[in-house]
Formats: C-alpha cells, structure tokens, sequence
C-alpha cells in the first residue's frame, strides 16, 4: 500500500496535533512527531480534536531530528513559507514524507537551504503570515492522495434515505 509520512518538528499546539492526527487516521498516514512537544501527549485537548480515531492512527515519536533522520529513509518535502516552489508542482514518491514545522517558527532554515528542490510552499497572499497547521498539513497529503489517485481510500458515498441515480 502507498505510504504517506507526515512528520511534524517540535509541534506546540495540541489541537493541531490532534486535528492532524484525524487527518492521518481518515487517509491512512503516518503521523511522526519529533520533540520536543509543547504539550503532554495525553492533552485532553490533543485527544478531543483527534475524536475517536486514535485507534486508526500509526504515530512514532522522536527525540529530535537527528533521531528522525537515522531511522527514516526516503524523499523529504519540507512545507515552508521560505520556499520557492509550489508544493502542486514537484511529484511524489512512494513513500512521501511531508515534513512541518513547528506553529511560531516553523523548520530550520538551515534545513530548508541544504533542502531547495524538495521545499515547497502553499501559495497565499503576501500579507498574510501562513495557513494554520493542520489546513497545511491536510492541503500536503491531499495533494500527495490526488497525485497518486486515492489509494485504498473509498471515493463515494451514499445516501441514507434517498438513492443516487
């Protein structure tokens, strides 16, 4: 089965975490976080935005980036207002992983120069500072989902009361 990492750099929101959770858990991602996080993982906070999908969810924790990088291997798409490029116009692999930084700061720079053709950003306006968290991390993987024509994940629904004709 295709396989979409998210990986989220020193998260400080809780319901962030947990509406990205959700998000991982309804597509089948994988959610990685990497402390230090500001919040305890058991926040109610964390648990509530993630409702009842935690059994759904394949999350691993890290301590830091050093951590995550000797135990991952793969292509790495660093979501940046830094960047230059579009995140619609590069492909990606199996697997992918979607890597974010933290709310207030977002990925080292350092990371992001050493890193250019697989930063990518969100278009927005000039005036505004970024998307939130979780509508990032949700426009990445739905992206990634499009690109690789909804693997595994059921594309229609039914009515409850009436029939489609």
């Amino acid at each position: 089965m295709a396989q979409i990492n998210i990986v989220l750099v020193e998260p400080e929101i809780p319901q962030n975490t947990g509406n990205i959770a959700r998000t991982c858990a309804v597509t089948g991602a994988r959610l990685h976080l990497v402390r230090p996080l500001g919040f305890n993982i058991d926040d109610k906070k964390l648990k509530r935005a993630g409702l009842d999908y935690w059994h759904l969810l394949d999350i691993t924790y890290y301590d830091g980036l050093d951590d995550f990088f000797s135990k991952n291997a793969g292509t790495f798409f660093y979501f940046s207002t830094k960047a230059q490029k579009r995140y619609s116009d590069v492909r990606y692999p199996d697997p992918a992983y979607l890597v974010f930084g933290k709310e207030t700061r977002g990925l080292p720079e350092k990371l992001l120069y050493e890193n250019p053709a697989t930063t990518v950003r969100i278009p927005m306006l000039d005036e505004a500072r970024s998307l939130n968290l979780s509508n990032s991390v949700a426009i990445g993987v739905y992206e990634v989902l499009r690109q690789w024509d909804f693997p595994a994940l059921s594309c229609s629904g039914a009515l409850r009361e009436y029939r489609w004709q």
